[in-house]
């Protein structure tokens, strides 16, 4: 049976600490016999105004995780970095740069996500409002990953919020979904699990949603509650403490199979104008 491991953590703005933190969970995960690790948004910096700084680094900081992929053969989804080119290689001339999720297997990376949906809202926290347009620019394209163990869909974050990306997804083969997520106190607190298992319900996927928790500097705050959701929506584990953690949950491709055939809900969907 295939095991998938979900991280929570407490990402500052020290790139070389960070390593250090996901290196310990990556050799935990390995431990309890798993196949994949998922790590949060912004894991290995989380600092504001940092991001062309870590931009800079992306293509050393992805050849790290390649190595410690090859090193604990272990399949990794590298939660967020910033990164300063397009997926062709153009990069982004207005001193923006992306959100991009890597799946990277034991032997090379597999595929790049670049985070389509952007968090400009306001919200009653330290913060009060978020504009990540000023400083990210989207992308466009979906991402399956396919591994000996299923097809991962990449998504980040907001993303969950959008029904019509998780579809697009499963529609594309997808089994698992992946959310590094960095939700904030507030919105985490009211939405964070709720979207973890609608996302799962939509699509018959399992949702494996790895996030930030406490605080980064002295006004942001993450919600964490890493969780994974089963093809059902049931929660299979969830963190409920603060601080640096893994969850492993168990993946049975042929029970999904079973759930989906048993409720085809693709096959039943009918495309209404609003």
């Amino acid at each position: 049976m295939t095991l998938l491991s979900v991280t929570q953590m407490n990402s500052q703005d020290d790139i070389e600490n960070n390593f250090i933190v996901v290196e310990s969970l990556i050799q935990k995960s390995k431990a309890a016999g798993s196949n994949l690790v998922v790590f949060p948004e912004n894991f290995i910096c989380f600092a504001a105004g940092k991001q062309q700084e870590t931009a800079a680094r992306f293509e050393e900081i992805q050849q790290r995780l390649e190595k410690l992929a090859h090193q604990y053969q272990i399949w990794i989804i590298a939660g967020t970095l910033p990164c300063p080119f397009r997926p062709d290689g153009s990069i982004i001339p207005d001193g923006r740069v992306r959100t991009v999720s890597l799946c990277i297997s034991p032997e090379r990376t597999e595929a790049r996500y670049d985070k389509i949906h952007l968090f400009d809202v306001q919200v009653g926290d330290a913060v009060g409002g978020y504009q990540e347009s000023k400083f990210f620019e989207p992308g466009s394209e979906l991402t399956i990953a396919k591994t000996p163990f299923g097809h991962i869909g990449l998504m980040v974050c907001y993303d969950l919020r959008f029904p019509e990306l998780s579809l697009k997804l499963r529609a594309q083969g997808a089994n698992i979904l992946t959310a590094p997520a960095a939700f904030t106190y507030t919105t985490g607190e009211m939405h964070w699990q709720l979207l973890l298992q609608a996302r799962a319900m939509d699509t018959q996927c399992y949702v494996l949603g790895a996030a930030q928790q406490g605080w980064h500097g002295e006004n942001r705050q993450t919600w964490g509650h890493s969780a994974a959701s089963n093809a059902r929506g049931k929660i299979l584990n969830l963190i409920e403490t603060e601080g640096t953690q893994i969850i492993t949950i168990p993946f049975d491709i042929n029970e999904q199979e079973q759930i989906r055939k048993s409720m085809p809900l693709l096959a039943h969907r009918r495309l209404l104008k609003l």
